[in-house]
């Protein structure tokens, strides 16, 4: 494999709280280890749209603690295609870049990874998801973050929950995973989290309401993970009514609030430890791997593992919760 003289790093996908961070660390580490860094916009699309600058410290600098990506991200439908990845490979060889650092979720280091096979092009993979979706990792870049906007907003609906009697439904983010719900629900204290990963085993909304979780409380919050095997909050409040008319149920669903503000010590400080770590991947030769963290250890993850194998949710989490919501 010829020397890395040059790295490229670029933001995919959803934004995630933490990705400056990434960005930053990535940036100091390659600059720190003698690389040259070039930022490209827009993820992938920016490889097709020629949208490449020469990063320094300092484009770096004053970014760690915002929300969002200063690289911006889009999504990128002729990346999907065979003659958009040539273009990008084109675009990427014009500007003398000989290895890649992407931040983002599945979508993205499926991307990576297709790309990465079909040129034989080193690149090197950091969880940047609010879902915590990601295979091989203990946390992702934005979850903490999230998990935080999340508990604030319920400590606030309950206030109203609880000053009128009501069941709320709260939807929370995670696409086809429940760590946001189930978390989120014990950190707030709500009395359930209905989430896809257990919704094919039990009718979830049945087993609350037989439980009889409305007898000891006059208000009861339960969180939602977004997904059609939920269903989702309206439908479960609709089912409410529909099934259970003494009951009277009512939705707010969190949606892009999740994903902003400034991020949590604990994401600024896993962005930089990961970020550092893609840098010393490099170094070590390492290729097509998603940086990751377990037991606070850092790990590289296949991207195959990352992406395929799907995440399990913990299962003592849940037993937690019933105990706790009683």
């Amino acid at each position: 494999m010829p020397a890395i003289k040059t790295i490229g790093i670029l933001t995919s996908g959803g934004d995630a709280p933490g990705m400056n961070a990434a960005i930053r660390a990535v940036t100091r580490s390659a600059i720190f280890s003698g690389f040259s860094v070039k930022g490209i916009y827009r993820g992938y699309r920016g490889l097709i749209t020629n949208e490449i600058v020469d990063f320094k410290t300092q484009n770096v600098s004053n970014i760690i603690q915002m929300g969002g990506t200063i690289l911006k991200t889009a999504r990128c439908k002729e990346f999907q295609t065979p003659e958009g990845r040539q273009l990008a490979y084109d675009t990427l060889r014009q500007h003398g870049i000989d290895a890649l650092v992407v931040i983002g979720g599945d979508g993205s280091l499926t991307g990576a990874r297709i790309f990465a096979t079909e040129f034989n092009f080193p690149i090197i993979g950091l969880p940047g998801t609010i879902d915590n979706d990601l295979y091989g990792t203990d946390k992702t870049i934005g979850y903490d973050t999230a998990l935080n906007t999340i508990m604030e907003c319920v400590d606030k609906i309950r206030d109203t929950a609880t000053s009128h009697e009501r069941l709320f439904f709260i939807e929370v983010m995670g696409r086809d995973a429940g760590f946001l719900a189930l978390n989120g629900a014990i950190a707030s204290g709500a009395e359930a989290a209905i989430i896809p990963e257990i919704s094919t085993e039990v009718d979830q909304l049945a087993e609350l309401i037989q439980n009889g979780f409305r007898k000891s409380k006059n208000s009861s919050i339960v969180l939602v993970a977004e997904s059609p095997v939920t269903a989702g909050a309206r439908a479960l409040a609709e089912r409410v009514k529909n099934e259970y008319p003494g009951d009277d149920g009512r939705v707010s669903i969190l949606g892009h609030l999740q994903r902003g503000g400034s991020p949590t010590a604990s994401d600024r400080i896993l962005a930089s430890r990961l970020g550092a770590a893609a840098i010393d991947a490099l170094l070590d030769d390492q290729r097509n791997v998603m940086i990751g963290i377990s037991n606070d250890n850092i790990v590289y993850v296949p991207f195959s593992k990352a992406i395929k194998n799907d995440k399990p949710i913990n299962r003592e989490l849940l037993d937690t919760l019933r105990r706790l919501s009683i």
